[in-house]
């Protein structure tokens, strides 16, 4: 299994609150404060590239810090973790992925990271992956919390 590149470090998020409407949900007010705080959190972090899944909520937490950053938010499919953890492994960067509560931990894995317990559906929005890897190799994982 590939493994990232040496200097390269990726930051993962779950998506920020989203409403109760059933198909395709956008962010809360809070979510869209939880997103503008990330992106206040990761403006300084040399971020290169900036993906999300296709989904309003999750391209709506993308979309502060692309904004700031005057980035693009590159789509990638959520159904498909091997694909964007093969394409991160090999461009070597600094990235932020935004994907799922049921996606998240699984790509942190993928990256040779620890993905740690579940991540909590109904009311865990602020947990940000920091996986990155030194010069010298091997996959270090940090877990911080993020917003109110």
């Amino acid at each position: 299994m590939t493994e990232l590149k040496p200097g390269s470090t990726i930051f993962l998020v779950r998506h920020a609150e989203k409403t109760t409407k059933k198909e395709d949900p956008s962010l809360t007010a809070e979510g869209q404060q939880r997103a503008e705080q990330l992106a206040d959190l990761l403006t300084d972090a040399e971020i290169t590239r900036i993906y999300s899944s296709d989904y309003v909520r999750t391209r709506d937490t993308a979309a502060p810090l692309a904004k700031q950053l005057g980035l693009e938010v590159e789509i990638y499919d959520a159904g498909n973790l091997k694909a964007i953890a093969s394409k991160l492994k090999t461009e070597g960067e600094r990235a932020l992925v935004v994907g799922h509560s049921n996606t998240t931990p699984g790509l942190v894995e993928l990256l040779g990271g620890q993905g740690g317990e579940p991540i909590v559906e109904a009311t865990e929005y602020d947990r940000l992956y920091i996986v990155s890897v030194a010069a010298e190799g091997g996959a270090t994982t940090l877990l911080l919390r993020f917003g109110r």
